[in-house]
């Protein structure tokens, strides 16, 4: 047999055909089934994306209707689950409560085994309804605090920032989050999404798909950015410091998070460029202007040193502390949007399988002997 080319790190190499998104590199889009993803986030609603990546349309009203409903009589959780997360440790990484509340959710699915469309659908709406809940409630259940559910007169996104700060937003807040939570909820093959996908080939269920997917962004090179990028905003105080620590950093060859992408290289990531607005409604709002500027003269001096612009990472960290969410809450949250995406992925898998099964380019010896 001839030796397979060798890609390190399958860049750019076509794993899947999929229905669900693509990177439009050249012109700068990112498709969800036909939509542009940040025309989506400027004129509908998550629950609507949601929608869309399950069940490959928008709703109409009365179909967003439904979908609230259904995630409605989703909401409640077992309590032997909360239970289990109390007898954790208080300091445990916020993505390994989630993976374990994820793997528990489990137990509780008596349709577990069954992959079909039908089933699979409902697992996400499930999945969709109870994952805010986790990690909203995590941390307070490990620390003996009691957990806030969800309100009747809330929508998804309201009820979901509600539940992580313990504060009813106003539209702007709710607005704000919602088109994060957009532009985070998928985004073709990256690493957690091809885990889920390899996990999923193999007809296993949707649950053990999204926990892979979980410990895959708990990794610093793919999740856990937007954490990195808002504690090096907090170390610099003023537009200057940021600009003489980050070019301490680049001159140790030490990695700043938060700038480049793998697929968009030398271009700006839309999500960035929506959010950075979204910051700056947010920073005008609280009085928080100097934290824009801020923002502003770290991304002139990547821009400058190394050619590179922001990614979603960078401008959605400052905005989710603008929304008073806990810093080690900002990658469970990231993987709480983009569990539309996964799940839809994991949907396409079992609906149209074939096992991932590649072959390795062997470096070692042979014609040993004992």
């Amino acid at each position: 047999m001839s030796d397979p080319s060798y890609v390190p790190g399958l860049e750019n190499v076509i794993a899947s055909e999929t229905a669900i998104s693509y990177l439009d590199v050249d012109r700068e889009e990112i498709v969800l089934r036909g939509y542009e993803l940040i025309e989506l986030a400027q004129q509908v609603a998550y629950v609507d994306v949601a929608e869309l990546l399950l069940n490959g349309s928008l709703p109409d009203a009365g179909g967003r209707q439904e979908l609230e409903r259904k995630l409605a009589d989703e909401y409640e959780m077992p309590q032997a689950l909360y239970d289990m997360l109390s007898a954790m440790p208080e300091e445990v990484n916020r993505m390994d409560l989630l993976r374990t509340g994820i793997s528990a959710l489990a137990a509780f699915d008596k349709e577990l085994e069954d992959h079909s469309t039908d089933a699979n659908r409902r697992k996400a709406i499930s999945l969709l309804a109870k994952i805010p809940q986790l990690v909203a409630n995590g941390t307070r259940a490990a620390s003996g605090q009691f957990v806030r559910v969800p309100r009747n007169d809330l929508s998804y996104a309201g009820n979901f920032l509600y539940m992580l700060t313990g504060t009813k937003p106003n539209a702007l807040e709710e607005r704000i989050f919602d088109q994060s939570l957009i532009v985070y909820s998928e985004h073709e093959m990256p690493n957690s999404t091809f885990a889920a996908r390899v996990i999923a080939s193999t007809m296993s269920d949707m649950y053990g798909a999204l926990a892979g997917a979980v410990a895959s962004l708990k990794g610093y090179l793919h999740g856990g950015a937007n954490e990195a990028v808002m504690y090096m905003l907090l170390e610099a105080g003023t537009p200057d410091e940021l600009e003489r620590l980050m070019l301490s950093k680049l001159a140790r060859k030490e990695r700043i998070m938060g700038f480049g992408h793998r697929v968009y290289m030398r271009k700006p990531d839309p999500r960035a460029v929506l959010m950075k607005a979204s910051l700056e409604k947010l920073a005008q709002a609280r009085g928080r202007r100097d934290l824009y500027d801020k923002c502003i003269a770290g991304e002139a001096v990547m821009l400058k040193e190394k050619g590179l612009y922001p990614n979603l990472d960078y401008y959605a960290a400052p905005v989710y502390d603008l929304l008073r969410i806990p810093i080690p809450l900002f990658t469970p949250v990231f993987l709480a949007a983009r569990t539309a995406g996964i799940c839809a992925h994991v949907m396409e898998q079992h609906d149209h399988n074939r096992l991932f099964r590649p072959r390795v380019r062997y470096m070692g010896p042979r014609g040993l002997h004992p």
